[in-house]
């Protein structure tokens, strides 16, 4: 299909039997995070223009009411689609180093020259700390509805120390 296969090609766009052919002839990777920790990623990256978390968060809730929703923050069941396509790699942030070693090894590339020094612990630290304060600024309607707004994502992916999960 190499005919059809253009970078702006979505896979949406082919048929039932090219779209199979085309996915079982790559190795499919999935990188996942935490909804919450998207969140503040985004906020923190500056992508919205709120002055606190809260009202942040309140501008993702508005943005679902209007269903005008960004890849940002939209849960990531909508975008990747886990329930149709078989992801033969699952990576969790905060276990890159672990995971794209074992992903490297696998395709027999060498590990030490190409992976970067990762600290998932630091990592896994800082957002936890930074998700107790974030958290700690939404109200109890917000943190439903952000619930909520995840409940799939939620149920896909094992992110059992995820403040949404609670």
């Amino acid at each position: 299909y190499q005919w059809r296969h253009t970078k702006e090609t979505r896979l949406s766009e082919f048929n039932q039997t090219e779209v199979e052919t085309m996915l079982g002839s790559y190795t499919k990777v999935l990188f996942v995070r935490d909804p919450f920790q998207r969140l503040i990623a985004t906020f923190l990256q500056g992508m919205g223009s709120s002055p606190s978390f809260s009202s942040f968060v309140q501008d993702v809730l508005d943005s679902v009411t209007r269903n005008t929703t960004s890849v940002a923050w939209k849960p990531l069941v909508s975008l990747c689609r886990p329930c149709l396509v078989q992801y033969d790699y699952v990576v969790m942030f905060g276990f890159q180093r672990q995971e794209l070693g074992h992903l490297l090894r696998r395709a027999g590339l060498p590990v030490d020259n190409l992976l970067p020094k990762f600290t998932d612990t630091q990592v896994l630290w800082t957002y936890r700390w930074l998700s107790e304060q974030m958290f700690s600024e939404l109200s109890v309607q917000q943190k439903k509805q952000l619930s909520r707004f995840y409940r799939w994502d939620l149920a896909a992916f094992p992110f059992s120390s995820s403040f949404l999960s609670d």
